[in-house]
């Protein structure tokens, strides 16, 4: 095929070579596997070019998603537990993943079941508009939740 889309039909590699040449342009091989190989006259680098531009455009519709953290402890008043769960709120409405972190110290983290018991209380207040995503695990002294906006 030549630059404009025309098909040139079945010729030897030279004459290939000799026709890009005589437009100064390049033989790029499209499909290999065929019978003959296609190939086409075109300008290789404007090419690339443009498959870069596609690639880049497409990556900058792609949605993204970040994980936004919220640091709770075991002790923590109802009052701040709210305001936390509002940020919890505002960030799954955002269309972002949230990371609920209980933080223990000293003793504390001989009663785990109170974090988990913490970040199940979250999880059910914001049950309407994120699932959990990867259930509550221990990592040293601190256990994390991750939590995901909901699909609608």
């Amino acid at each position: 095929m030549d630059d404009e889309g025309e098909q040139l039909g079945v010729m030897s590699l030279d004459d290939a070579l000799e026709a890009a040449a005589d437009r100064g342009l390049d033989l790029v091989e499209v499909s290999p596997n065929a019978k003959p190989p296609v190939c086409r006259i075109m300008d290789y680098g404007k090419y690339k070019y443009q498959l870069q531009k596609r690639a880049a455009e497409a990556k900058k519709k792609a949605a993204r998603v970040e994980v936004k953290e919220v640091k709770l402890r075991p002790k923590t008043e109802i009052h701040d537990f709210n305001v936390k769960v509002k940020n919890v709120r505002r960030f799954l409405d955002a269309g972002n993943k949230v990371k609920v972190t209980i933080m223990f110290r000293g003793r504390e983290v001989t009663h785990p079941e109170f974090g988990r018991e913490l970040l199940q209380r979250v999880a059910d207040e914001v049950a309407d508009i994120g699932v959990i995503e990867f259930f509550p695990s221990m990592q040293g002294r601190f256990m994390h939740m991750v939590m995901a906006p909901n699909k609608k």
